[in-house]
Formats: C-alpha cells, sequence, structure tokens
C-alpha cells in the first residue's frame, strides 16, 4: 500500500511537471535577466543540446554548482583519460565559468536540463548516456525516474545528506524508497552519510571520504599575488571568506574591536555571492571603513581597512594573503561552508558551530588542532587576537590542518574502486570504438 502511494506521488510530480512547463520560460527568463542563467545557452535548460553529440559511450555527470564541480575534477580527468565521452552539467553560471577554465575539451558541458519530463526526456534522448554521476546530494526525481526506467545505472558519488534533507527525506520514507531503489551505487563521504542513505532504501553503500580533500591546490594568478603582497606590506591579516547574509557585518565590528591591538590590520573579507558587493560596501562606508575593492580594482593602501574580494575563483588568492580564515555560514546561517581549501593551504581555520554539512570534516581539523569553534562576534574577535599576537600557536594551527587534511585522503581512489564495474566496459568499447585509447 505505502509503495503504491508512493508511485502516485511520484506520478502526481510527473504530472505536476508537464503542466507547469509551458510556462517555466518566463522562470528561466527571469534567472537570466537576473544573471543566474546564461541568455546565449537558456535553451539547454530545456534539454535542447547545443553541442554534437560524439560516437562512442559517453557518461553523463552531473555536479550543482562551484563546490560540486571542484570535488569531481580529479574524478572526470581520470575517466576522460580513459577515453570515454563525457558530458558534465551543472546549473550556474559561475560554474559553467569553472568548467571552462578548469577542464576545457575534456568535457562537453551543457546546464543542466529541468527536473520535467520533457526536457529530461530530450536531454537523454540525445544524448543517451551510458552510465550518469551524480555528485553529493543532487537528488532530482524526474530524472532519476527517466534514467531508471532507460535502465542507465545511475551512481551517487561523494554523496551526503545534510540535517534537514535527511529529516525531510524520513518523513517521504517511501518516496525516498522508490527513487533510491534506481541507485546502482552510492558512494558516500562519511559513515553517517552511508548510514543515513541505507535507512532509506539505497543499496549497495560504500564510503570513501570526501571526495574535496583530494583536489588539488586552489590556482592562484601569481602575478595578481605578487601584486596584492606588496600592496600589503608588513601588516598583519586575517580573512573572513566564504561568507553569508550577517557575517560580513561581524567581520567589520570584529576588524574594529582587533585594530587597536594590531595596529596596520587589513581584513580580508571575500562574500560567498560576490553580488551582495554593493551594498556590503556602502553598509562598510557607513561604519566609517575604507574599502578596496578586488572587482574594481582598488588598490590596497596604507589606509585600507577592509579588502573586499568580490570576484568569482579567486578563493587560491585570498587565502594565500593570510594566515587566519574564519569560514561562513556557521555562525549566522546553517550548514557550513567547505574548511578543507584554507587548511591545505596551511591556514589557521576560525568557524562558528554551524557546520553539518562538513561535520566530518571539522571534526578531524579539530581533533588534530587544525581549526576552533566561535560561538559569537565576541569569540571570534578574541579569538582572531590571539592567533594575531601569537605566532606560535598560529603556526601549529596551520600545520595542523595541513596535516589533517594528508590523513583524510584518499577519497578518490576508494571512488574509482566503486565505479570501476561500471566504467571497464565503456572503456573497453571505448577502445573497439577507436576513441583516445583506441587511437594510441
Amino acid at each position: 500500500m505505502s509503495q503504491r502511494w508512493a508511485r502516485r506521488m511520484l506520478g502526481a510530480y510527473r504530472l505536476a511537471g508537464a503542466a507547469i512547463y509551458p510556462v517555466v520560460g518566463g522562470y528561466v527568463s527571469w534567472r537570466a535577466r537576473q544573471g543566474k542563467e546564461d541568455p546565449e545557452r537558456r535553451t539547454e535548460r530545456y534539454g535542447h543540446p547545443s553541442r554534437r553529440r560524439p560516437p562512442g559511450p559517453l557518461i553523463w555527470f552531473h555536479a550543482a554548482s562551484v563546490g560540486e564541480t571542484l570535488a569531481v575534477i580529479p574524478l572526470i580527468e581520470t575517466i576522460a583519460a580513459y577515453g570515454v565521452n563525457i558530458v558534465l552539467t551543472t546549473g550556474t553560471v559561475t560554474s559553467a565559468r569553472l568548467v571552462e577554465e578548469r577542464l576545457g575539451a575534456l568535457v562537453i558541458h551543457q546546464y543542466v536540463p529541468l527536473d520535467l519530463k520533457p526536457a529530461v526526456c530530450r536531454f537523454l534522448d540525445f544524448w543517451q548516456p551510458d552510465l550518469a554521476i551524480i555528485a553529493e546530494s543532487e537528488i532530482w526525481p524526474m530524472t532519476i525516474l527517466e534514467l531508471g526506467a532507460r535502465r542507465v545505472p545511475q551512481v551517487l558519488v561523494n554523496g551526503r545528506l545534510s540535517d534537514r534533507s535527511y529529516a525531510a527525506w524520513q518523513k517521504r520514507r517511501h518516496i525516498a524508497e522508490a527513487l533510491f531503489e534506481n541507485l546502482a551505487h552510492v558512494v558516500a563521504q562519511s559513515e553517517a552519510d552511508g548510514d543515513r542513505f541505507r535507512s532509506l532504501g539505497a543499496r549497495p553503500v560504500t564510503v570513501s571520504g570526501n571526495l574535496k580533500v583530494d583536489t588539488s591546490l586552489p590556482p592562484v594568478d601569481e602575478n595578481a599575488l605578487a601584486q596584492l603582497r606588496r600592496q600589503i606590506g608588513d601588516r598583519q591579516t586575517w580573512a573572513a571568506i566564504s561568507t553569508h547574509d550577517g557575517e560580513e557585518l561581524v567581520a567589520a565590528e570584529v576588524h574594529t574591536m582587533v585594530r587597536g591591538r594590531h595596529h596596520g590590520l587589513l581584513t580580508i573579507i571575500v562574500p560567498r555571492h560576490p553580488d551582495r558587493a554593493d551594498q556590503l560596501a556602502a553598509d562598510f562606508a557607513a561604519q566609517g571603513l575604507s574599502v578596496a575593492r578586488r572587482s574594481k580594482g582598488d588598490k590596497i593602501t596604507a589606509d585600507t581597512d577592509l579588502f573586499l574580494g568580490d570576484t568569482m575563483g579567486e578563493m587560491g588568492l585570498y587565502l594565500r594573503l593570510t594566515e587566519i580564515a574564519f569560514v561562513g555560514r556557521s555562525l549566522t546561517s546553517q550548514g557550513g561552508q567547505n574548511p578543507l581549501e584554507p587548511a591545505m593551504l596551511e591556514t589557521a581555520v576560525l568557524a562558528g558551530r554551524n557546520v553539518q554539512n562538513f561535520r566530518e570534516a571539522y571534526q578531524r581539523l579539530v581533533e588534530r588542532g587544525g581549526a576552533k569553534f566561535v560561538r559569537d562576534r565576541d569569540m571570534l574577535a578574541g579569538a582572531v587576537n590571539y592567533l594575531l599576537s601569537n605566532e606560535v600557536a598560529r603556526h601549529e594551527m596551520m600545520t595542523a590542518g595541513a596535516q589533517a587534511v594528508e590523513e583524510m585522503r584518499g577519497a578518490l581512489k576508494r571512488t574509482l574502486s566503486a565505479l570501476d564495474p561500471f566504467i571497464q566496459p565503456l572503456r573497453l568499447q571505448a577502445r573497439l570504438t577507436g576513441g583516445p585509447e583506441g587511437k594510441a
């Protein structure tokens, strides 16, 4: 009875999608005007291809945004070397730019089709993937059902379920089971994530660790780095990165509280969404703070209080300008942001306690002494002041964080092992059909 009910609900989802499909164009157009869609490629969102399908076996990779894309880049590079064609879909303009910069001609990039039957079917009819690999927590019912109906194996890699998502799926357990039974394999980030997927009906489930640990160091423009270092000189710095609404003002207040003890202090603020930069700059100016904006090419002078990193794709630059980083979406927002990049670059990590989405990474960093939690603004100010004042303690945290990341590596190898039964037949087929390996 419960399974029949779940299938009826999924059928209703399918019908609702079909009903709204004719009018969804207005929504996509609105997003394009807001800069959230590429206006020249928005037909891809309806499943219309903008590239031709190459002959031979093809894998569909999907990564929602920048973080998920960064996590699967080493996996994609390894599989692409086998000679198998890859179509990589993402959902944001910024992630599309990242794919172009980091992967180039190695993959065919398309924007992910809307999770509506006409769009999904059009996409699948054209690309005819032999395997679908989905990153992290992208559970789209229509896409999963259509792939299942076509008997295309689906593997979830770097899989995670946040506290909120897990609670929501528990309330709809039978729907979860009806969807997750279509997954051929779930490769989870942690034992906790693995247990959650199993409890919702996913089989088989293995645990790999976090693929984000096995990524390379964030890239940097060495010329830009040298120029900014010259401008900063010997001033002390700290950074608040990947910040969400409210956390930038907290960082500015911390700057005001701490600068009396650290003459010439420069605070670097890197908002998660740079489109908020105009308002942030106005808010900082209202507090009497001098701001230099990266996007405007402003020079950092002796009078600059805050350096606003309002660009995308330059986290490697900002992190190399400091030895202390508060990682946002953890103090005034929920879930946390990735602490692994600053730890890789030997940066002492501070964060609020709301880091559920990166619980295991923070646990390992805290246990090794590479990260510390703060309750509020005053505790953050105290931690920043302490680390600026104590070089030995600061460098111990920096070293401990980098060591913790090294200990956590290995997710890529374990993920490739789990994918091997799905990849090897396609690798052989690529050889036989004259892919890059077959031509070698």
